[in-house]
């Protein structure tokens, strides 16, 4: 009996992205759930015909060998598969795995290109704001000196086909349905070895080393940026191509300033009499300068001050964001006695006049009513 198309097992068309597939499955797999349907032989086959189906197409390499040759990509026999009619190493799958990918013994090998490094970087909000240029040291491998990388220690020694690869520079390793692919770890992809291999970098042609590399830290640069420099990671193997130097940048949370995008928060508290009277009061700037903010009479905690310009640097411009004050205001504490008179005189002012606090005396005003309104 055929088997049914794996889209129409699942419900959905051809194109259908992995969120939709995985929306449908799970559908399907809790109508279909032998827990649900105890007994029912219909019910548990429909169900491992879901199960096969999405495990198929959940899988992009899976996915894409069924597209090309359908459900014959996972049988014996399927597409160049060889005499024996089964998947193995010479054919078969292996054949659609390189018309799938372009890769494999008939792309011919290359010499393998050198590691990507990472370093990371810890700089203060301050220098994120400013940008800075600031030294990185790592670990990674240069070009041998001497053997000028070619890992050789006879230029005129040449070199021979790869043992283990047979020259392709990758070697395969079964793993259910599919031939995984992988660099020969005997000759690091290139697929040819040294006659006679360089004593020093024991035919690999490079070396471990330590280097000290200048990293420019642009203004307006957030915690997590991650900087490419470009040919700076390991050298690769026999003069191929150098790896990549990704410098991660982590930004310090600052005592002052809290940062959001291009903007800036500054949390400021104020004295109770500096917010019932108002004033002046003066704040520091991230680019190192003061700026007066002018605070009503009445001001309130939780309200905010917008200071034009005066925010965070915008990454590759010239603009910057706003700074933002956020007013906190602060009940004093340990009084002396004559402030607490001076409280005391106060209290005693406001309950007489009721004015100043309009929601104190808003909310308790609801307060009476609700009460009043259960009596």
């Amino acid at each position: 009996m055929a088997k049914q198309d794996y889209y129409a097992t699942l419900g959905v068309a051809r194109d259908a992205g992995a969120e939709d597939m995985k929306k449908a499955y799970r559908k399907l797999a809790m109508q279909y759930h032998p827990d649900r349907n105890p007994g029912d032989a219909k019910s548990e086959a429909k169900f491992k015909e879901l199960n096969e189906a999405y495990d198929v197409l959940k899988d992009e390499q899976k996915r894409s060998a069924y597209d090309r040759f359908g459900h014959a990509a996972f049988e014996n026999g399927g597409p160049g598969a060889g005499a024996g009619g089964g998947f193995g190493f010479e054919g078969g799958l292996g054949d659609i795995f390189d018309q799938m990918f372009g890769q494999g013994r008939r792309g011919g090998a290359q010499a393998q290109t050198g590691a990507d490094i990472r370093a990371q970087v810890e700089i203060d909000l301050v220098e994120a704001f400013k940008g800075l240029k600031t030294n990185v040291r790592v670990a990674t491998r240069l070009s041998c000196d001497a053997c000028s990388g070619t890992g050789s220690a006879d230029k005129n020694a040449g070199e021979d086909t790869c043992g283990t690869c047979g020259g392709s520079g990758r070697v395969r390793a079964q793993q259910g349905f599919f031939l995984v692919e992988r660099t020969c770890p005997t000759c690091g992809g290139s697929g040819r070895m040294v006659r006679n291999p360089c004593r020093v970098c024991s035919g690999a042609g490079t070396v471990p080393r330590e280097k000290t590399l200048s990293v420019q830290i642009p203004a307006g640069v957030e915690d997590g940026t991650r900087i490419r420099l470009s040919g700076e990671g390991e050298a690769g193997g026999r003069g191929a191509q150098p790896g990549d130097l990704y410098v991660h940048v982590a930004v310090r949370a600052h005592g002052i300033f809290q940062r959001d995008g291009a903007n800036i928060f500054c949390r400021v508290p104020l004295r109770i009499t500096q917010a019932a009277l108002g004033g002046e009061i003066e704040v520091p700037v991230i680019d190192g300068t003061k700026a007066k903010v002018k605070i009503p009479p009445g001001t309130q905690t939780g309200d905010q001050f917008r200071l034009r310009a005066k925010g965070f640097s915008v990454l590759r411009s010239t603009q910057r964001g706003d700074m933002y004050i956020q007013v906190a205001v602060e009940t004093p504490q340990n009084l002396t006695r004559r402030q607490r008179e001076l409280l005391e005189e106060f209290e005693h002012e406001a309950k007489a006049h009721s004015t100043g606090s309009p929601e104190h005396e808003g909310f308790f005003a609801k307060v009476k009513e609700f009460f009043e309104g259960r009596g």
